[in-house]
């Protein structure tokens, strides 16, 4: 089984922080963590590549070096200078750094004056009260580092969605191609399109002498079958995921096929409807006494119980079950919808691809329209423009700007807002941008009652347009910013603003649960792909997963418009 792109990129991130913990050049560190998105975006794998004879050197941000580095990787599965780096730096460190408020030089800090090698050590120093003693640290910061303990030595291993697709579409592919199989789908939270997955159902529909079972147990990337029976098999991948495969008669397909689909909660309520008119309902079908009156599909299964077939993003017990007996269930905004990208970087900042090249890409993507947005001057590591930068930034998209057909590029900047609340350029250089998406990048530990008024504040100018990854989050890396998301939107609605769903995997900010509520106070919302190369603008059909689990329409996302109909919307004059 080749290595997935996930699996390289894990690795490249893994050996950049322990790279930065140990003190290591800032440049070589952030090589690394570039190559690794650029891995992890790429829209084919970068081992089928290889097998076709690409030279991946020519990948944006790759090089000779990585190039090889990737080959060595692909055809051995592992990564030798971080195996003799994880002999040189404690490994526990790595999973330290991931920690809310920490980062690679604290955890440094931590490991040199404390001697703490991983999260063990860490709680028990922190326990202890040696952390708030530390420059830098301080009580809060302690109770903040035992509380994520805490919340991760609860919790399941759980894996970005991105992450488990790489591994998943092509398990599924290998299934269905097994003889005898008539019909497979993979179930669960992976199929409601969570951000998050926990492990993989997969059903089937096979005949009796298939042997989907044998071939399944057989997969290349499996490292450990856990279990295999005639007709349901567990096995765990390399990188830990681990997958159920459930073979099921067709006559019960479509009730397998709800029922372990989910959630829990959609579930629960789809009994009960059943238990009231006299009947049950599992995973083998909707029975009247022992008589199976639905099953093979799932519409037929809703359609017996009084409802109507209902998108798995919606199904979460959040109202839907009432919006489909009413008949009112949303329309849902689609990929193919979408008719430009608000968020994206270039070699002007951190991005590596052209403003011409990621023009013709989101061309080649049927897009009419794609922002140039690079950082401004705050977001120094990421290279940002000053206003003298960022006025050749614009005079250079205007002449780009009469060369291209088929697509309009936007002036933009992606605006740093400031600990007051202040835009980081001045009002002068703005005023001459299509739009203007504004971002906290710093200072995202501040109270909640502090950082509301600060992006309030921020509202306030009257150059700002949209609140770019709202809370800063990054999954399972970095907690969001304390924001009262309510009083947010309602000053959003309130001074024309708007709010993004950031498509990057592993930010989907905001979450689902805020975009269903920016979509009932009326506030629309952007979906953007924050592209840092033209392979990143692929990522945004995981806003739309996110936009679909918010329950929002077509007309709730501000690019699904013309770029005439959207300019009118972002005049706040």
């Amino acid at each position: 089984m080749p290595v997935a792109n996930a699996e390289i990129a894990e690795l490249f991130e893994r050996y950049a922080a322990l790279l930065e913990i140990e003190g290591a050049n800032a440049f070589r560190v952030r090589a690394y963590r570039n190559a690794a998105r650029t891995i992890e975006n790429l829209p084919q794998s970068a081992a089928g590549m290889l097998d076709e004879g690409a030279d991946l050197s020519e990948l944006p941000g790759i090089g000779e070096d990585l190039a090889g580095k990737i080959a060595a990787i692909v055809e051995s599965g592992g990564f030798e200078e971080l195996d003799a780096l994880e002999g040189e730096v404690p490994e526990g460190l790595a999973a330290m750094s991931d920690l809310p408020g920490l980062g690679p030089k604290r955890t440094a800090q931590l490991h040199r004056e404390l001697g703490v090698d991983d999260l063990d050590d860490l709680r028990a120093a922190a326990e202890a009260g040696e952390v708030r003693a530390l420059d830098g640290f301080g009580r809060t910061l302690e109770q903040t580092i035992l509380d994520a303990i805490a919340r991760r030595a609860g919790q399941e291993k759980r894996f970005r969605l991105a992450t488990a697709e790489q591994l998943a579409e092509p398990l599924l592919a290998h299934l269905r191609d097994v003889e005898g199989v008539e019909q497979a789908e993979i179930a669960g939270s992976y199929r409601r399109r969570k951000e998050t997955v926990g492990d993989l159902d997969i059903l089937v529909v096979a005949r009796e002498d298939s042997p989907v079972m044998d071939r399944f147990a057989g997969y290349d990337d499996v490292d450990e079958v856990v279990s295999q029976g005639e007709t349901r098999s567990t096995v765990r991948l390399r990188n830990g995921l681990q997958v159920d495969l459930r073979v099921m008669e067709a006559a019960a397909y479509g009730a397998a096929l709800h029922y372990f689909t989910g959630s829990k909660a959609h579930n629960i309520r789809t009994r009960r409807i059943a238990v009231d008119k006299g009947w049950k309902l599992n995973e083998y079908g909707l029975f009247e006494d022992d008589e199976r009156i639905a099953g093979r599909d799932e519409a037929e299964v809703y359609e017996a119980l009084g409802l109507v077939w209902m998108p798995p993003e919606l199904r979460e017990d959040r109202g839907e079950i009432e919006a489909a007996e009413r008949g009112e269930l949303p329309e849902l905004v689609t990929l193919d919808a979408i008719r430009g990208d608000l968020h994206c970087h270039t070699t002007w900042s951190d991005g590596r691809d052209t403003a011409r090249a990621m023009a013709e890409a989101a061309k080649a993507r049927g897009y009419t329209y794609l922002a140039v947005t690079d950082h401004s001057r705050h977001s120094r590591v990421a290279g940002g423009l000053d206003p003298d930068r960022l006025a050749e930034q614009i005079d250079e998209v205007d002449r780009l700007a009469d060369e291209l057909d088929g697509i309009r590029l936007l002036k933009g900047s992606e605006v740093d807002i400031l600990e007051d609340g202040s835009l980081d350029l001045p009002d002068d250089i703005l005023a001459r941008l299509d739009l203007r998406v504004c971002s906290l990048h710093d200072k995202l530990d501040l109270p909640q009652a502090k950082q509301t008024e600060r992006v309030i504040r921020a509202m306030d100018n009257r150059w700002f347009n949209i609140l770019a990854h709202p809370t800063g989050r990054l999954i399972d890396k970095r907690e969001p910013a304390a924001l009262d998301m309510e009083t947010v939107l309602a000053a959003a609605r309130e001074r024309g603003c708007f709010l993004e769903i950031n498509a990057q995997p592993e930010r989907l900010d905001l979450k689902d649960t805020h975009a269903r509520m920016a979509k009932e106070m009326g506030v629309k919302l952007a979906i953007s792909t924050d592209a840092h190369g033209t392979s990143g603008l692929a990522a945004m059909r995981f806003g739309i997963d996110q936009a679909r689990r918010g329950w929002l329409g077509p007309d709730d996302v501000l690019n699904t418009r013309s770029w005439r109909d959207l300019a009118e919307l972002l005049d706040r004059s």
